[in-house]
């Protein structure tokens, strides 16, 4: 099984926990470290000769244009992540529209290639933003990964399926690839990624992602580049808001090395293209809140 390996490029000071402490019209006067923590990730891929796909916040690209075409040049699929990082629920379709298109723009520009995959700020594609996806296959994408089929505080969709499925609007279908879970009975369990990666323990990490392997299940490991850097600037906020953000950061590296050596990883699009053995699911609907699954063969 080949699983996918997917890169938000965004700085540090621009995470979801600390978006009450720093705000956007202060991003210009915090100290940059994307580009050289980006610049780290290329190298550790490159090291193991794995592809991924890289989701661009659009206020990273106008600012460093050079970076988006280095991880272009370096053979990764390019994608979305939003201009300025804000929460989809927390916005109006419109002002979605208008923060989609922009960074859809700049990161185009940036490229010289079209975007076609979208990851939504934290997940935050969730029931009460499913009004979203209208607007994403309306902008031209055709790849999700917004959805996240567990139950947490700033995310969560835990009743759709857990491998990729498309969803079906008026206007079309996008495909939605799902972080990773593991069913266990009525429960989606987290496995890696992100702040999982950093907390849970690695055996857990590597039992589920084997089973998950003997079950015929894509997986998809995720994570920041700031979560490379240990030795980041410390931000004041809540004490749940900090733990998020530092936990486990010192043993990034070492345990991205040890799924990289004992897993295969790829883009996005080259997982999908192989998951002909895996059913669909066609996630229709009706009035942008109604969601009915059916299970068809191939994708």
């Amino acid at each position: 099984m080949t699983n996918a390996m997917t890169v938000d490029v965004e700085d540090y000071f621009q995470v979801s926990a600390f978006r009450h402490v720093i705000r956007y019209d202060e991003w210009g006067k915090m100290e940059s470290r994307v580009e050289r923590n980006t610049r780290k990730v290329l190298d550790l891929l490159a090291e193991f000769n794995v592809q991924g796909t890289f989701f661009i916040l659009g206020w990273i690209a106008v600012r460093f244009p050079a970076l988006v075409r280095s991880i272009q040049a370096a053979g990764h699929e390019l994608g979305c992540h939003s201009y300025a990082h804000r929460l989809v629920y927390e916005m109006t379709p419109e002002e979605f529209h208008a923060d989609t298109r922009r960074a859809l723009q700049v990161i185009e520009d940036a490229a010289g290639v079209p975007i076609r995959a979208y990851r939504a700020p934290s997940f935050s594609i969730t029931p009460r933003s499913v009004w979203a996806l209208e607007i994403l296959l309306d902008l031209g994408f055709t790849l999700d990964s917004s959805v996240f089929p567990v139950h947490h505080d700033l995310y969560g969709f835990p009743d759709v399926p857990r491998q990729p499925f498309r969803i079906q609007m008026n206007a079309g279908s996008l495909i939605e690839f799902p972080p990773p879970t593991f069913g266990f009975g009525p429960w989606n369990l987290p496995v890696t990624g992100g702040g999982y990666l950093r907390l849970l323990p690695m055996a857990y990490q590597t039992r589920i992602l084997r089973c998950m392997e003997k079950r015929n299940e894509f997986a998809q490991l995720y994570f920041h580049p700031w979560e490379l850097d240990p030795e980041q600037p410390r931000i004041d906020g809540s004490w749940r808001s900090r733990f998020r953000h530092r936990i486990g950061l010192h043993r990034t590296e070492e345990r991205l090395r040890r799924l990289l050596a004992m897993f295969r990883f790829n883009k996005l699009s080259s997982v999908l293209r192989n998951c002909e053995s895996m059913p669909e699911f066609v996630l229709s609907i009706s009035g942008a809140k109604q969601f009915a699954a059916l299970e068809v063969p191939g994708i």
